[in-house]
């Protein structure tokens, strides 16, 4: 029977390190609790966990003797994974390795090709293909790689060396058959939040979504289309988590949790019928909620939502194709604030074709809406989006150096839209310190020093550090909400 390990690389960005964050390797876990499912023992090494640094996890990789090694990796974190890959390689020369992710999905040749020791690439969702990636293992003929759907792989053939992409996989319908992550194949106590906490019980309801922001790579990666689990699938793993791992605080992480009311109401009703004493966060666009939606949430414990605002430029945002207005983003808060819901809104800057003063009026619009949390990033355009596209074509891009790929720092050429790198980086910081130090705000929130200290030691003290926290408030994919 193949052995399989996972490994989720260290990640050791400010962000992430700096603050004591540590969070659950999600996707990794949905796909061990996968190939147990089928029937494997799989096992997961979080360098997080234990400062991890390359040698030190491939001698732990080794001593498993697995035959295959699967790794994850976002566009900030390829080159991290790479370093990972190469030392696994030297100590176990002989196993069958491939990672998956956004960044590997949309340029599978490139990632084979930069990295040599790798052998294939999981392209999209990866439960059904890591799984028959297990069961189809033969070490001594790649020729079984063929035959498996939504993969790339390095074909050799006499002295000629080619990469193949397989045929498409199709998108999972079924969610609901999908095994919970597979939490217990790790110390899932050890999680901590920021501030010391024991992480939120994160969790995904919900795959796709049906809008495309030009920005957003979610609905390219899951397919442009909706697909979610039944309430009750949804309050089973939540009641897990309550009851099994004793975390009461859980985060959806899905791209947009409110785009099904109606679900979004059953799964508030469920959570009441059982008695589950739990809070939670989500997210939505904000021209898709209502009072009567966020007074039953809240009473099921919804206690922050999290609305992708992006601009305060009208023409930016149709530039974005966000299909929404000022006046929505206005009412969406009110909304929430009279529910007595926390909101935390996202913006953007630096997104391209966008003047100085329409920055300004993106900082100013954060200001008059009065979240209780602004979240400021710049575009980054991932591999994946139409803006990266748009701008490839263009010559636009700065760099493809994908350790800069940050959400902090400028990676386009902005002479021609009449702006300059330092002018947009300028811009984050002082969006973070014309929100978070308002004398009106610190009067209103007398508790909140430490989430703005927290805001400023990543924008304004800290600009060059390395933002890619793949979950929480802090995301390193800027996605629909």
């Amino acid at each position: 029977m193949s052995r399989v390990v996972f490994v989720n690389p260290l990640d050791t960005s400010i962000s992430v390190r700096g603050l004591g964050l540590k969070a659950p390797p999600l996707n990794l876990m949905y796909l061990a609790g996968a190939v147990e499912q089928a029937g494997f023992v799989p096992h997961i090494i979080d360098a997080n966990l234990i400062n991890g640094l390359p040698e030190k996890i491939a001698e732990m990789v080794a001593r498993l003797r697995p035959d295959l090694v699967a790794l994850t990796a976002t566009t900030a974190t390829i080159s991290k994974a790479f370093q990972y890959i190469k030392k696994i390689r030297d100590v176990v020369p002989e196993c069958f390795i491939f990672i998956g992710g956004p960044h590997a999905t949309f340029l599978p040749t490139e990632t084979l090709t930069e990295c040599p020791e790798l052998d294939a690439v999981v392209i999209g969702e990866g439960e059904e293909t890591v799984v028959d990636l297990v069961k189809s293992f033969l070490p001594e003929d790649f020729r079984w790689l063929e035959k498996i759907k939504g993969i790339a792989f390095r074909k050799i053939a006499g002295d000629t060396e080619r990469v193949v992409v397989t045929s498409p996989r199709s998108l999972i319908q079924n969610l609901d058959a999908l095994p919970f992550p597979a939490r217990h194949l790790v110390p899932y106590s050890e999680y901590r939040l920021f501030n010391g906490d024991v992480g939120a019980g994160f969790m995904i309801t919900s795959r796709g979504c049906s809008f495309g922001c030009k920005y957003c790579v979610s609905s390219h990666l899951m397919g442009g289309r909706f697909r979610a689990r039944s309430p009750k699938n949804v309050v089973d793993e939540v009641e897990d988590l309550a009851l099994t791992y004793h975390v009461n605080d859980i985060e959806f992480l899905d791209d947009n949790f409110m785009l099904d009311r109606s679900r979004a109401l059953n799964i508030a009703r469920e959570i009441r019928s059982r008695g589950l004493d739990v809070s939670f966060v989500a997210s939505s666009r904000v021209n898709e909620v209502n009072h009567d939606v966020l007074t039953e949430l809240k009473k099921a414990g919804l206690s922050t939502i999290y609305y992708g605002v992006e601009s305060g430029s009208p023409r930016i945002l149709q530039l974005m194709n966000k299909r929404i207005t000022l006046s929505m983003a206005e009412e969406a808060v009110r909304i929430a604030k009279e529910c007595g819901i926390s909101v935390l809104t996202s913006f953007i800057l630096g997104y391209p074709g966008e003047t100085y003063e329409e920055m300004n009026a993106t900082i100013r619009f954060a200001i008059h809406l009065d979240p209780d949390y602004a979240q400021f990033t710049i575009l980054t355009p991932y591999p994946g989006t139409p803006i990266f596209q748009e701008l490839k074509e263009k010559n636009l891009l700065a760099t493809y150096d994908w350790d800069r790929y940050t959400v902090v720092e400028p990676v386009i050429r902005y002479g021609s839209y009449g702006l300059t790198s330092r002018q947009v980086s300028r811009k984050l910081k002082e969006a973070y310190l014309r929100f978070y130090l308002r004398a009106g705000y610190l009067f209103k929130r007398p508790g909140m020093l430490k989430t703005v200290f927290f805001g400023l030691y990543h924008s304004y003290l800290r600009p060059a550090f390395r933002h890619s926290d793949p979950q929480g408030w802090y995301r390193n994919l800027p996605t629909e909400r």
